[in-house]
């Protein structure tokens, strides 16, 4: 005690100039208008760097709120884009996506696999979210599969790499379909077979979904022409579609539910 007593004793005269400065400093800074706004400024500027940083802190834990809200809105548009009714390229306009026909549904992939011959997904939605079975996966790229099996919480879906998919498809430009499916090689390629030889048809040439099915709409990009060749018979083409999707790289995608499918499908077995 006796030591901080001195101290205070020893350096009187610099602590009383401490203080005569500062009320020195506070009356120049009331007094005049410049000095003042001076002060103001250089106070905004500190205070303004500590919200702009607390706030980049603050938005970078948001990332995973504000990725939810981006899907949510992509899933808005994509229900606006399948579901209008009149269509601005005349190429997608179809009966199947006249008025209210889909519905779309957000969910996380959370287990992958392309490395085998008969692949298959694993989403984070299931029954009790409205998923069923036959209902299309696509991601912001294009098509991933189509939901094969759902429990409770969660539903498997079947790739498009795998052996045994089937899936409806034609040229973007024309209507010439034929059908979609996987050889087991390159995960980055599967084969569009059916297409007649009298469709014209180019290397980069897009293939997209042909709506001639209850599952997809029309118009869900799958990939461009990497290159084709006639089959054995010369009657039909053989083509190898690059994917725009990375198959070993998915994390978000949107399921597809066709709310007539139900109704297409028995009038198609009824006849």
């Amino acid at each position: 005690m006796q030591q901080i007593i001195n101290f205070f004793i020893r350096n009187t005269n610099f602590l009383l100039f401490l203080v005569l400065f500062g009320l020195s400093l506070l009356f120049t800074i009331q007094s005049h208008t410049y000095h003042k706004s001076k002060f103001i400024n250089s106070a905004n500027f500190l205070t303004g760097g500590v919200y702009n940083s607390l706030n980049n802190i603050s938005g970078y834990f948001n990332l995973k709120s504000q990725n939810d809200l981006l899907a949510e809105e992509n899933k808005q548009l994509r229900e606006l884009l399948h579901n209008t009714v009149t269509n601005i390229d005349s190429v997608y306009v179809d009966s199947v996506t006249f008025g209210t026909s889909y519905k779309f549904y957000n969910c996380n992939i959370i287990k992958n696999s392309y490395a085998l011959t008969d692949n298959f997904l694993t989403i984070n939605k299931g029954s009790k979210d409205s998923i069923g079975q036959d209902f299309g996966v696509i991601s912001s790229k294009g098509i991933i599969g189509i939901i094969d099996k759902t429990s409770k919480n969660y539903a498997t879906v079947l790739s498009i790499l795998n052996t045994t998919s089937r899936i409806s498809a034609q040229l973007k430009k024309t209507n010439h379909f034929g059908t979609l499916k996987w050889n087991g090689k390159s995960p980055e390629y599967v084969q569009l077979t059916d297409i007649p030889k009298i469709a014209a048809l180019h290397k980069g040439d897009t293939i997209v979904t042909s709506g001639r099915s209850s599952i997809f709409p029309k118009g869900i990009h799958i990939g461009i022409i990497k290159d084709y060749k006639l089959d054995v018979a010369e009657n039909y083409y053989e083509i190898n579609v690059q994917l725009f999707n990375d198959m070993t790289n998915i994390e978000y995608v949107h399921i597809i539910k066709n709310v007539n499918r139900e109704e297409i499908n028995n009038l198609i077995k009824n006849n």
